[in-house]
């Protein structure tokens, strides 16, 4: 194995280590801090002002120290690591004569990592200020990152789906060609 092949796999299982930390552990802590409501990272079809107050009103102290504390530094590296993760996978993938393409298929991963940190931003602010010193436009803004991360990484998750449909597909096809 290269030294490529063991720092690119080294950075996948760095991705699913903190992601798998978040997903098992943290969050679910944060949302039973909050009486079972869905933490502001799990709502990718976003969130109204009323949603917000009552999702704070609910995180106990405990909790709200906890997510604007663990959770951030855990979510701090998240976005990062997923966006070279998918980037880095997607020109594995991509074909070397796709040329260009291959590097803006691979930029794709950047937009959810910047929603992402926007989120992040936003969701501090609101544990800062409490559900009675939220205002509506922080929560509409809080809740369109979360949204736009939602959906911009799902279109790169997408195109890595598709790229390693097509490369399972020409491994497949591969032995069955006829010379």
């Amino acid at each position: 194995m290269t030294a490529n092949n063991r720092i690119f796999w080294l950075v996948v299982a760095a991705t699913l280590g903190d992601y798998l930390v978040m997903v098992l552990w943290s969050i679910p802590r944060i949302s039973a801090e909050a009486g079972g409501l869905p933490v502001f990272d799990l709502r990718p079809g976003g969130y109204t002002h009323e949603e917000a107050r009552a999702f704070l009103a609910a995180l106990s102290a405990e909790g709200t120290h906890f997510y604007a504390n663990v959770q951030h530094r855990l979510d701090a590296a998240y976005p990062a690591l997923l966006a070279v993760t998918l980037a880095w996978s997607i020109l594995r993938l991509a074909p070397a004569r796709w040329g260009v393409w291959r590097h803006l298929l691979a930029a794709t991963a950047i937009p959810g990592m910047v929603f992402d940190y926007l989120e992040n931003r936003d969701v501090a602010r609101m544990l800062a200020l409490g559900p009675d010193g939220i205002a509506p436009d922080l929560v509409r803004t809080a809740s369109f990152h979360s949204q736009a991360k939602a959906a911009t990484s799902s279109v790169a998750m997408t195109i890595l789906l598709v790229l390693l449909a097509l490369w399972a597909f020409r491994r497949w096809r591969a032995p069955h060609k006829k010379v």
